[in-house]
């Protein structure tokens, strides 16, 4: 019982350890790019056992929907997990 407690709290404090600026940069990169638009996913293709297949996905950020701006959401982002200011300009892709 109190080895569990003991790892339990071990888990609990890293969740709360520092985060690389590098590695915030990437994780808030990912959430800027969601908050320019709807992302769209399409697969085609075939396979020996079923044939052909097709699908497809739609998703869109709730920053989307509210229309703010990507880069601010960048940078509230890496603020939030680091404390400091960006240490690169987030890398978007063109719309």
């Amino acid at each position: 019982m109190r080895a569990a407690a003991m790892i339990m709290a071990m888990i609990a404090v890293s969740a709360c350890a520092p985060i690389s600026p590098e590695r915030a940069a990437d994780r808030c990169e990912d959430r800027a790019r969601a908050a320019q638009g709807p992302e769209i996913g399409l697969r085609m293709g075939a396979n020996s056992e079923s044939g052909p297949f097709a699908g497809g996905s739609i998703s869109i950020s709730s920053d989307a929907i509210m229309g703010r701006d990507p880069v601010a959401v960048y940078e509230e982002c890496v603020f939030d997990l680091t404390g400091e200011l960006p240490i690169r300009p987030p890398r978007l892709r063109d719309i």
